[in-house]
């Protein structure tokens, strides 16, 4: 199944001191001397954007909203202020003698094998592999794990520049078909295709405006469920809102045109529709959700009964349910209702009525992320202090054993049938690669399935968990990793990441821009935010809504903390964050702007008034609430990056990134942000813009864009933070 994916003032503070720390905001004069950059900025000539006299009431307030014009990233004043920023940017960056040696060490580390984690279908193994170097990766196919394999698809040969991605593979239950999507340029629609197995080639099928789907066949392979909206008016594809998803069946080898609609509400536009067969093949699950505040309604349809009515199991949007496994009527699910750290629970659909459903897998001190039933057991996933742990049950919700993982980190897979003997996962933290392993049901042993030639050494890096406490006194873990034996002290350059939303944890991976900044000296810091989903609902909406600023505390008291354990100092601290993360950098730089050495802000949601007015966008109002709301309203104008940039301040050193076809958080956010900052800055310090063409919020993004990508950020935090390169 390919899962749907949305994404997507003063504040006071509670710092541990250090006697003889600096506070922030109070540097010495010899180390404001130090933090001197390599070159002005005031050299630089911004572009100017085409600014009009937009007014809007809100509420009683008049809000201004001079850039109103960069909304439409198409036309002509759009495209030539896009040119000339991106001029500035890139003259500016190829201006740091460092820039050309990391993209070569960046793309030297980032040469090595990856693989992904098989699976089972019809007696073949599908997984993913990447060369290296390889824009996208390759998916495979082969009778065992190990042998020989034969490329099934190489989404390389889509584009010659890479930017035409998978994001999506689901494989029919006899291994003979697969249903794939692919996406342009970045974009959320996907366009779904289905290719022959055995022959390796595509069939006729062709379908389109598939938006926050994957594809469920039935298990004759005659056809698939998938949900899509209607085709959006020409020109207005990356721009206007999605409203009236609708859940339809395709049967192979017809036209989109001939294609069943089996669910909608044409009375609520903003509901979604998904749906997946049971592994039993007998029921239809239809999951109805609306936004992001993972509440759902869930229903299903007999398939065993050709036009059987579909059946509301689940009538409330009052907690997250997700459907588990089913053993003829009893359905497990897992769920959050009267269990914020989440719970399994069946439900007998003969015997629907709430007051029947049954505990399988209680609520425990960790949080559970959710379970999969294979090989007659439920594997269950689990954060501990936003770190993964995997416990079996028995079907009758018993524990059996706990999965021994390699270490402190994050592992996923564990999927497969229910009469499978085996699964497959990956494990990975901030200073090992990821490893795919193969794990014996019946034993409990796993076993290193693939190599991974990644040329540095993990020993020679640590990683550490602290706890800070945040402005309210809650308490907040954060992971350092660096090399091991580096002296931290206010001379350390520290790169300070967050997320902060949408029940979304941030948990211990691997990736090689986080190795090159800590082989280059310096310390990648990840504070686990509330809003995310770390601990849980209460943690989630605990930063949400109206308790968003508690998220921001949280980030700024991280970056205190940092200062005042003297491990750096604000001259040396840069932040980052892309998405929820952009609006959240956004935000404690213009809170804070003297707390930050350098901001790196990446696909923000800038516009805290008029987000919800883009693509899907309206789905996040319940995580930001909504600005047509009295109280949501004064809370976002409250906090919205764009609206709290003020003259006369000096801002840290900043470059914005973002991509021209992102339909996610649209462009606007970016260009609005990145034109007024401009405007503002009272210092020489510069405010750039980088601006990928074709490309979109991220996902799918070729491996080469990136690497460049990644290696502009770390040369501009290299110039901005005056860092020596220890490598």
């Amino acid at each position: 199944m390919i899962r749907r994916a949305i994404l997507l003032g003063t504040s006071l503070t509670i710092a541990l001191l250090v006697p003889g720390c600096v506070r922030p905001g109070m540097e010495t004069a010899s180390m404001q001397a130090e933090a001197m950059r390599y070159r002005p900025a005031a050299s630089l000539q911004y572009p100017e954007a085409v600014k009009v006299d937009q007014r809007d009431v809100l509420h009683g307030v008049e809000v201004s909203d001079p850039f109103r014009g960069l909304e439409d990233p198409d036309s002509p004043a759009s495209r030539t202020w896009i040119e000339a920023e991106n001029a500035v940017t890139f003259g500016y960056l190829e201006g740091i003698p460092e820039r050309a040696r990391i993209n070569n060490r960046m793309t030297q580390l980032w040469d090595y094998t990856r693989h992904g984690v098989p699976f089972n279908r019809g007696g073949q193994y599908f997984y993913t592999k990447n060369d290296g170097l390889q824009n996208q990766s390759v998916w495979y196919v082969a009778d065992e794990v190990g042998g020989h394999a034969r490329v099934l698809l190489d989404p390389n040969t889509l584009s010659e520049d890479g930017t035409r991605a998978l994001s999506g593979f689901s494989v029919s239950d006899d291994g003979s078909m697969v249903a794939y999507g692919v996406s342009d340029g970045g974009s959320d629609w996907q366009e779904f295709f289905v290719r022959d197995v055995a022959t390796g080639r595509d069939l006729g099928d062709h379908i389109r405006w598939v938006k926050f789907s994957g594809a469920s066949w039935t298990h004759d392979g005659a056809g698939f469920y998938y949900s899509r909206y209607d085709a959006p008016l020409e020109g207005a594809e990356l721009q206007s809102a999605n409203y009236y998803q609708k859940l339809y069946y395709h049967r192979i080898g017809t036209d989109q045109s001939q294609d069943e609609l089996i669910y909608e509400d044409p009375n609520e536009p903003e509901h979604g529709f998904s749906g997946s067969v049971s592994d039993d093949g007998r029921y239809l699950i239809i999951n109805e959700w609306k936004g992001t505040s993972r509440k759902n309604r869930i229903s299903y349809q007999d398939l065993s009964s050709a036009g059987s009515d579909v059946v509301r199991l689940i009538p409330d949007f009052e907690a997250q349910y997700s459907f588990v496994d089913n053993d003829g009527p009893i359905f497990w699910f897992f769920t959050d209702l009267d269990a914020p750290r989440g719970r399994v629970l069946a439900i007998d659909i003969r015997q629907p009525e709430q007051a029947n459903w049954e505990d399988v897998i209680p609520q425990s001190r960790d949080t559970l992320r959710g379970a999969n039933v294979v090989g007659e057991s439920f594997f269950a996933s689990y954060l501990s202090d936003a770190h993964t742990k995997v416990k079996v049950y028995g079907l009758n919700g018993r524990l059996q054993r706990e999965v021994k993982l390699p270490g402190i980190g994050s592992a996923f897979g564990f999927g497969g049938k229910r009469g499978d003997s085996e699964t497959f996962f990956a494990f990975s933290s901030y200073t090992r690669p990821t490893t795919v392993f193969h794990h014996d049901i019946e034993t409990g042993k796993s076993a290193e399935i693939f190599d991974t030639d990644l040329r540095f050494d993990p020993s020679e890096y640590v990683t550490r968990q602290v706890f800070y406490r945040s402005a309210d006194g809650e308490r907040i873990p954060m992971f350092l990793s660096h090399k091991r034996g580096l002296r931290l002290t206010r001379n350390t350059p520290t790169y300070l990441y967050g997320y902060g939303g949408f029940n979304i944890p941030i948990t211990p991976s691997f990736s090689v821009p986080n190795l090159v900044w800590m082989e280059m000296g310096g310390v990648l810091a990840v504070a686990n935010l509330r809003g995310g989903g770390e601990y849980g609902k209460d943690w989630h909406d605990a930063g949400k809504l109206l308790n968003k600023q508690n998220v921001f505390d949280d980030f700024i008291s991280a970056a205190e903390f940092l200062i005042d354990r003297g491990w750096t100092s604000s001259s040396k601290l840069a932040i980052g964050g892309r998405s929820n993360g952009g609006l959240l950098v956004g935000a404690c730089m213009t809170q804070r702007p003297e707390l930050f050495g350098a901001c790196l802000p990446g696909v923000g949601v800038m516009d805290m008034l008029r987000f919800h007015k883009f693509t899907i966008g309206w789905a996040w109002v319940s995580d930001y609430g909504s600005p047509d709301e009295p109280e949501h309203f004064q809370n976002l104008l409250g906090y919205s990056p764009l609206h709290n940039i003020k003259e006369g301040v000096c801002y840290p050193p900043t470059m914005v990134t973002t991509g021209d076809h992102d339909d996610r958080v649209v462009p606007a956010h970016s260009f609005k942000f990145a034109a007024a900052m401009q405007e503002a800055q009272s210092c020489d310090n510069p405010i750039l813009i980088r601006i990928e063409t074709r490309a979109g919020h991220g996902a799918g993004k070729p491996t080469a864009m990136r690497i460049e990508e990644w290696a502009d950020q770390w040369a501009f935090l290299v110039d901005s933070l005056n860092m020596t390169v220890t490598k």
